[in-house]
């Protein structure tokens, strides 16, 4: 007859996993979008984590669609090609040459690490971009910068065929345009805002490389509405990088995201912890009720 001490981090393992059921139950059958990007992209261990915290998300019900960025991958390989950029006011200007190398690296490579990724850890997924199915259309969001898109329509319904096959969709960031031939590059979470807003998303998590959105304290705010985010921004509270993505997060509120949380993707698990604990991992922005 065998014997076996209860080892206490089994037990603790057991008590986690009974105390999320309330909010995998929540969740079942939600519309979740995550941006992924930043440092983990480029290091694997954090990438195959990353992609099995997304299987388990779907194996308990959630339809979850990643999109992602790739900036240190298109600047690299800018390089190697010997392609140099223009700037105007800080911003990178996306002329013909560049556009080609973005489409090559956004959607050929990173996607598909991506997706493999998800596939090795047991799941299920397909990569696309902006202008499969059209899912994304775009005009140019400031001519000066050249290719460089600002969705104005979208069309989901590839995205929801897919959830409707058990797969989960890897979306990069490039789209067609309202005119023949044209491709436009999107910034990441611009197009993870406008993909969760077409879906009307239970959420968009938002992944980066800093804790949240911070007060003047320095101290993570953990739950905002939109009018304190407004508030943050005109006080200058909000400033720099987190700018873009609180404004990606109130238009996404807009077109009918019930919650947006920028959240540390450096943070072990971040997706779990944000769904299934009461500890949330950022900053959640949401409507009063």
């Amino acid at each position: 007859m065998k014997s076996r001490d209860m080892n206490h981090d089994w037990i603790a393992t057991a008590r986690t996993l009974s105390e999320a059921l309330p909010y995998m139950q929540r969740y079942a059958g939600a519309v979740v979008v995550v941006k992924f990007g930043g440092n983990a992209m480029g290091d694997d261990d954090a990438m195959a984590e990353f992609a099995r915290d997304i299987v388990l998300m779907r194996q308990v019900g959630i339809n979850p669609v990643v999109v992602h960025g790739g900036g240190p991958m298109i600047n690299d390989m800018l390089n190697r090609l010997g392609i140099v950029s223009e700037f105007v006011r800080g911003k990178r200007v996306t002329d013909k040459a560049t556009i080609e190398v973005v489409e090559m690296v956004l959607t050929g490579l990173v996607n598909k690490r991506i997706v493999q990724a998800i596939m090795d850890q047991g799941g299920r997924a397909v990569g696309l971009s902006g202008k499969d199915d059209d899912l994304m259309v775009c005009e140019p969001d400031d001519p000066e910068l050249g290719f460089v898109g600002r969705p104005v329509r979208m069309n989901a319904q590839v995205l929801r065929d897919l959830f409707d096959a058990g797969i989960i969709p890897v979306v990069a960031p490039v789209a067609t345009g309202t005119q023949p031939n044209e491709t436009f590059n999107v910034n990441g979470d611009t197009a993870a805002g406008a993909i969760a807003g077409a879906l009307r998303a239970d959420r968009l998590l938002l992944l980066t490389d800093v804790s949240g959105v911070k007060d003047t304290s320095g101290t993570v705010v953990t739950a905002m509405t939109p009018e304190d985010v407004t508030a943050m921004i005109a006080d200058g509270t909000i400033a720099g990088g987190m700018i873009p993505k609180t404004e990606t997060a109130l238009k996404a509120i807009e077109d009918g995201v019930r919650a947006v949380v920028i959240l540390d993707g450096r943070v072990p698990n971040a997706c779990l912890l944000e769904l299934f604990t009461e500890h949330g991992a950022g900053s959640l922005i949401r409507p009063e009720r």
